[in-house]
């Protein structure tokens, strides 16, 4: 029996850059992301396990040097929150939480910085981020209304994106669940999304945790 190969999910972050790039120019320069601004950075958030599996090819490449110390922050970070949600040491998959009880660990950590995030404000994995991480500071648009992205982004004026970028934005996310829904038949995970922290920890654990299910530490 062949072994099935992981999906190469370099494309749709490439799609999703340029797609933000795009919709960027579009809002004629609204969009108040830039080096220094790390509101987004702030603070623990679900990404999935497509998001891991890039963030571990980021952590690879990374000097020995830098690379721990990022790995150090995720397991000082995610004890911490392991210690608060006991339930994080039984599998930090958070398929089965409620979106109550992910808002009070958000919430309570609220003042935790992403762990490759770097005393001048830059991303110590720029290239390797989330998908959510590339996407942030578009407005959202909810029923025809228009919402700010973060809080930076409330207090600007915000015009309307026009609607190809949504459609395109629509695509993307379909792309993305097929690639994530192809990732976890690659490794037999039963779930797909973990706290941000949980993404830079070393690769042998994360995939153990993702193979089982149970999120036991090796």
């Amino acid at each position: 029996m062949s072994r099935l190969t992981p999906p190469d999910p370099a494309p749709l972050y490439q799609k999703t850059d340029h797609w933000f790039q795009r919709a960027t120019a579009a809002l004629l320069g609204e969009v108040p992301c830039r080096l220094g601004c790390t509101s987004c950075c702030i603070g623990p958030f679900p990404i999935t396990l497509l998001d891991v599996h890039t963030l571990q090819q980021g952590l690879a490449g990374l000097p020995p040097d830098h690379r721990n110390r990022i790995e150090q922050w995720a397991i000082e970070q995610t004890a911490a929150m392991e210690a608060a949600f006991p339930q994080l040491t039984h599998s930090n998959l958070l398929d089965k939480w409620s979106d109550q009880d992910i808002d009070r660990l958000v919430t309570e950590f609220h003042n935790h910085p992403c762990p490759a995030l770097e005393t001048d404000g830059r991303c110590g994995v720029y290239h390797h981020r989330p998908l959510v991480c590339r996407s942030m500071g578009i407005p959202t648009e909810n029923r025809g209304l228009v919402h700010g992205a973060c809080e930076v982004q409330t207090f600007i004026p915000i015009l309307r994106l026009p609607s190809s970028f949504r459609e395109e934005e629509a695509r993307l996310a379909q792309e993305e669940a097929a690639s994530l829904d192809a990732l976890r038949r690659t490794i037999g995970s039963t779930g797909e999304e973990v706290f941000l922290p949980y993404g830079f920890l070393h690769r042998e654990t994360r995939e153990t945790c993702e193979k089982s299910g149970t999120g036991e530490k090796v």
